[in-house]
């Protein structure tokens, strides 16, 4: 399986990925070529070569005739921080801090997300930079109190985060990558200046995005990862982890615009990961007996469960002891949740112990595409055996929500999902 491996020694932002990838092999005048087929206005994209203390890394530049000048992501567009990666300008709070003297639109997540759809780009393509943009529209809705939907991207930043993001998305088909992978991610830290003032680093919303990853100690003062890169790694990346068991084929370097005492760069490594052995982990088993729950308290047990962190919760009809008939409460979790799960069950049912016991499991290596049906966009859950994908499911809020709103049954949904995934494998 081809695999690519982001080493983030300086954080990620959009352009320095695009750049690095460039750098490793791939074609910029194809991620040219596609990106024109889209309904956005003309552009001109390069590297350049620079030097990041002693290593030779690609530089990201991009310039939007209609502005008038580079964005070259070297610019400080009116902040009064300077970045030490380029800036993404996919964040809805940079709204403002732009110093051009012409006006420009925004531009809603939602139609960009309809552009991608609607776009003749290859469709693992359009999968991968929907799941991008969907992230990162819902961490800033999320920070906003907005629907994903209605956020906004200033008519700049919108045309540079399409560019990086899609971009991406394209060398990555370039190079023939199946998987990614990455390391733990310096994010920076001290403070910037924003529309709405001085706000903490990593700022909101990339916070937002990297809730889950795992994050390094940050060598410097300054943004050192953004919302477009911790949107990839959010969307794309499968696992994070050192190096390792992992064959290199190429290696490419892409650069930000500050020094620091580590060379600010991000590098990539193509290559072919070695098939890992037999996924097995750990889990714990919580029972109890009940006879004298009643049927709302069993559901509300349950809901409590889950917000717990419980994997699994179920319930078995049981023959009790006096001939009565009872429920065998079941409860999975990983290790570390166990005594959390075990509390709730003692507090809120009526019984007067849970046993507990040690399993393990093997499960199937898990990852998440995107299928684009003509009702809209599914997330399915894919399954694999030694790289094999051995099952498929559509997640079903998502098929339940495009069933509701095109007014069509859920099977119909379902099987365009499942369709769909299936052209892009």
């Amino acid at each position: 399986m081809r695999t690519l491996y982001l080493d983030c020694v300086s954080g990620i932002s959009g352009d320095m990925l695009l750049a690095a990838l460039v750098d490793a092999g791939a074609s910029l005048e194809y991620v040219k070529r596609e990106l024109l087929k889209l309904p956005i206005d003309d552009f001109e994209i390069w590297v350049d070569t620079v030097d990041k203390q002693g290593i030779t890394a690609k530089k990201l530049q991009i310039r939007l005739p209609e502005a008038g000048h580079d964005h070259d992501h070297s610019h400080d567009h009116g902040h009064s921080h300077d970045h030490g990666h380029s800036h993404d300008h996919g964040h809805s709070h940079d709204h403002g801090l732009h110093t051009h003297h012409h006006h420009h639109e925004h531009r809603k997540a939602a139609t960009i997300l309809e552009m991608i759809r609607e776009s003749d780009l290859p469709e693992r393509v359009k999968a991968r930079s929907l799941a991008i943009f969907k992230v990162i529209a819902e961490a800033e809705g999320k920070i906003h109190g907005i629907h994903p939907s209605e956020v906004h991207f200033h008519e700049v930043g919108a045309m540079d985060s399409i560019i990086d993001t899609i971009g991406i998305c394209l060398a990555l088909e370039d190079l023939g990558v199946d998987q990614l992978l990455a390391s733990p991610v310096p994010t920076g830290y001290g403070k910037m200046r924003m529309a709405h003032g001085l706000y903490p680093i990593p700022a909101p919303a990339t916070a937002e995005l990297l809730t889950g990853i795992p994050i390094a100690r940050s060598h410097s003062e300054g943004e050192l990862t953004t919302p477009t890169g911790a949107g990839v790694l959010k969307a794309l990346v499968s696992e994070f982890g050192p190096l390792q068991l992992f064959t290199v084929d190429k290696i490419g370097y892409g650069a930000g615009t500050k020094d620091f005492a580590v060379p600010n760069v991000i590098r990539v490594l193509l290559g072919v990961a070695a098939a890992k052995e037999t996924t097995r982990e750990t889990i714990h088993v919580l029972e109890a007996q009940l006879d004298d729950c009643t049927a709302e308290t069993l559901g509300y047990v349950m809901e409590r469960l889950f917000e717990a962190g419980a994997l699994d919760v179920y319930y078995t009809g049981v023959q009790m002891k006096k001939n009565r008939p009872g429920t065998l409460l079941t409860v999975l979790c990983l290790p570390e949740a166990s005594n959390r799960l075990e509390e709730i069950l003692l507090l809120e049912t009526t019984t007067f112990g849970v046993r507990q016991s040690v399993w393990t499991r093997r499960i199937l290596d898990r990852e998440f595409g995107e299928a684009v049906t003509p009702f809209g966009s599914v997330r399915v859950k894919i399954g694999k055996l030694g790289g094999d994908v051995v099952q498929t499911t559509p997640e079903y809020e998502d098929v339940a929500r495009l069933a509701r709103e095109n007014n069509v049954p859920f099977l119909e949904v379902y099987r365009a999902a499942l369709s769909e995934n299936k052209k892009t494998r």
